[in-house]
């Protein structure tokens, strides 16, 4: 098996090759084995499809759950796992950062923390905590002795908040805050796609919904390094299982 330190630099490694690489999203160890078997060379945890796995509804779960969660995937496979770990479970940017040092001690070797406060109005956080709950995520993900690669996620899209320029005005305070990703879910067209990788020049995840290799073909220009399915897997596990019982 790699060490924690091994898997982090193959993970940091894949954002700087050129092109996209896809990373699946598992929602349990057996997916995440057979994933790995099918020869991805990383894996990214669901928020929703974990919470869907064990009854629970996405933003219900606990951070003990989630870490626990990171333990037994990074457990499951030697490869890279990078975590959903939503807002890092709180508002607060210290208590925030914490979740950070947490997930790295499960085994985990990335993981994002998002602008989204929950249901609470208002749900995107003001933009200058925003700012500094990503400063502190940054902060613990240095503290560490490896290369933990952090995730910065500007939610304003997919919580219906359709402001394409404040979320390039987030994305580019969380590079200049030392984000190693940058993430905005549910960008809907290719051409969102191109703006946004071309407005920063740190790697871009993209949420694939319209086919890996239309986004490929988008962002050849840009700095989309890496492609993620979200939930998508997990819904269709559980799509073809009601069909199933069902019949």
């Amino acid at each position: 098996m790699s060490t924690q330190l091994q898997k982090a630099e193959r993970f940091r490694a894949l954002h700087r090759r050129g092109g996209a690489f896809v990373i699946p999203n598992p929602w349990d160890a057996g997916s995440a084995r057979m994933l790995a078997g099918l020869g991805f060379e990383a894996l990214a945890t669901t928020s929703a499809g974990f919470a869907n796995s064990i009854g629970l509804m996405d933003g219900e779960i606990t951070r003990e759950q989630v870490i626990e969660h990171c333990r037994d995937l990074s457990a499951a496979t030697d490869l890279p796992i990078n975590a959903d770990l939503e807002n890092c479970f709180a508002d607060d940017p210290r208590e925030a950062a914490r979740t950070i040092v947490l997930a790295a001690e499960a085994g985990i070797v990335g993981g994002s923390i998002e602008d989204y406060g929950g249901e609470a109005k208002p749900a995107i956080y003001d933009f200058s905590l925003a700012v500094e709950r990503v400063h502190a995520a940054v902060e613990a993900a240095r503290s560490l002795a490896f290369p933990f690669t952090l995730t910065a996620r500007a939610e304003n899209l997919l919580r219906g908040i359709n402001d394409l320029d404040d979320t390039i005005r987030r994305l580019q305070a969380f590079e200049a805050a030392g984000a190693d990703v940058l993430y905005a879910p549910a960008l809907t067209t290719l051409e969102q796609v191109r703006i946004v990788t071309s407005a920063v020049t740190k790697p871009v995840n993209v949420l694939g919904r319209h086919g890996e290799e239309r986004y490929r073909r988008a962002t050849a220009g840009g700095r989309c390094e890496r492609i993620s399915v979200g939930g998508a897997l997990a819904r269709v596990a559980v799509t073809a299982f009601l069909r199933a019982a069902s019949r």
